[in-house]
């Protein structure tokens, strides 16, 4: 049963897999670094669902602040450094200092900044080691609607019409109650 976030943090402490890609990220020494979204909300659910097997992951998203260096290519050099190290994982490494020029918004102020503004509450997550291999979960959003198997959207998201459109949208692309059957979604 997961309560809360000592729940989830020794559930993923608990993962080999999930603490690898955690200690392969740490080996880039990134600024406000994270890994996030679906890696972790993933893990709760299946777990939440009894799936013995993992549920795929389309990427395996890294996140980090660095507003000295936004250039995209920066961003495919430490994809191609971390598939050295685990050539299997889908990654995806991103600057949140410059993803706001992308979604066309303020910018971030952090990593955590953006978690924040991530569509859905149950995906505005992301985990990282600190330089004492302490494992840490960022949960703007909390940890409620997770481990409650709901799908809502962000305060960001429920702003203006666009961005509750592109919540909207979303929600039917990723399909999520065809993989966990248990969630449930709400509109607006």
């Amino acid at each position: 049963m997961l309560n809360n976030k000592e729940d989830i943090l020794k559930l993923i402490q608990e993962d080999v897999w999930m603490m690898d890609i955690l200690r392969a990220v740490q080996t880039l020494h990134l600024p406000d670094w994270w890994v996030c979204a679906g890696f972790v909300r993933s893990k709760i659910w299946d777990t939440l669902h009894h799936v013995k097997d993992r549920t795929p992951l389309a990427d395996v998203d890294v996140i980090y602040f660095d507003p000295e260096r936004i250039d995209e290519q920066e961003e495919k050099r430490l994809e191609g450094k971390l598939r050295s190290l685990l050539p299997d994982v889908p990654w995806s490494v991103k600057n949140e200092a410059r993803m706001h020029t992308v979604n066309g918004i303020p910018p971030y102020t952090s990593s955590v900044d953006a978690i924040a503004k991530f569509p859905e509450t149950a995906t505005a997550l992301g985990v990282k080691l600190d330089d004492d291999q302490q494992l840490i979960l960022a949960a703007p959003c909390g940890v409620s609607d997770v481990i409650n198997m709901l799908i809502k959207p962000t305060a960001y998201f429920k702003e203006n019409e666009e961005r509750r459109s592109i919540y909207e949208n979303r929600i039917v692309a990723k399909d999520w109650q065809s993989v966990w059957e248990n969630i449930t979604v709400h509109h607006w």
